[in-house]
């Protein structure tokens, strides 16, 4: 697009986390549970935190050149917004939108941004309604021997909008939105959907779709951590140290007192140079309990235990 054009992109996402662009989503997130739940995985290309999205949350995107960007300004447009609802909102740090209630402040909504040569985008979510419940189950990740090298989230104190003003719905907070740009800018522009039909007339847009709802981008941008995991059998104490890179393991490590030591070596062997994933550990054990027929009940037992923990 013409970076001259100020625009303004309002869109949802139903259920939903969205990582920044150097997190582990192992470290951020009970991967586990949102595999069970049917949960998407999304990175992008912006830094901040982890964030669990529904269609409780409304999202804003202003893009600009870098020579007109200027997040004061699109703060202003959503608070602007809001005191049409009388929601007395202000800009706190870099990120926030903050309330102030009688619990005292409260985050409404937080922002992530992105420069390129001649491009910057701000862009931030908006609490409307969202199942505050699902931000605990998805965004704590199980408890695990996990050191990542990632940026980590900051948690904090958040309220729905919805609390504040039982009338505010995604549909009017959104003209409002657009009302508010159109004003600070004094002009108008027609309203364009951005769908799925729209998206296959652009075939570097489309591509750039595929590249981001792709496995490599989403978990495989993830930076170098170590994965410590231990546990204790019938037949012997396993502790794993795995140190993963680009969700690939670049070496594996088991100590164990079991009384198979060919297991020990041909599983640290297999575990190498394979992709972070339940798949790739399932497939790689199953090889050597074929090569050790006699010892594949514990192979069995192993494999249930580590991908439980990987995942």
């Amino acid at each position: 697009m013409d970076p001259s054009i100020q625009i303004l992109f309002l869109w949802r996402n139903d259920k939903t986390v969205v990582i920044g662009r150097f997190q582990n989503p192992w470290s951020e997130c009970n991967t586990q549970k949102m595999e069970e739940d049917g949960i998407k995985l999304a990175r992008r290309h912006s830094g901040g935190g982890a964030v669990f999205h529904d269609l409780g949350n409304t999202n804003f995107t202003f893009l600009s050149s870098k020579e007109t960007y200027d997040k004061n300004i699109n703060n202003k447009i959503i608070i602007n917004a809001l005191k049409q609802f009388n929601v007395d909102a202000f800009a706190s740090g870099r990120n926030d939108i903050l309330v102030t209630t009688e619990e005292g402040e409260k985050k409404i909504s937080g922002s992530a941004f992105k420069e390129t040569k001649d491009r910057a985008f701000h862009h931030g979510t908006l609490l409307i309604n969202a199942d505050m419940s699902k931000m605990g189950l998805y965004l704590n990740p199980n408890l695990k021997k996990l050191q990542s090298k990632g940026i980590t989230s900051v948690r904090a104190r958040v309220i729905n909008l919805k609390d504040l003003n039982s009338d505010i719905t995604h549909e009017n907070f959104c003209a409002n939105i657009i009302q508010e740009f159109f004003d600070y800018y004094g002009t108008t522009a027609p309203i364009e959907i951005l769908d799925h039909e729209y998206l296959q007339t652009i075939p570097a847009l489309n591509e750039h779709f595929k590249k981001l709802s792709d496995w490599n981008w989403r978990f495989g941008e993830a930076p170098q951590f170590n994965h410590q995991m231990s546990e204790r059998f019938t037949w012997g104490i396993m502790e794993v140290h795995l140190d993963v890179h680009k969700a690939f393991v670049e070496k594996s490590q088991i100590f164990s007192d079991s009384l198979h030591p060919e297991m020990i070596e041909q599983l640290m062997a297999s575990l190498n140079k394979i992709p972070y994933t339940k798949e790739a550990f399932q497939t790689a054990i199953k090889a050597v309990a074929r090569d050790l027929p006699m010892i594949e009940d514990y192979l069995a037992e192993f494999e249930e235990w580590i991908c439980r923990e990987i995942s």
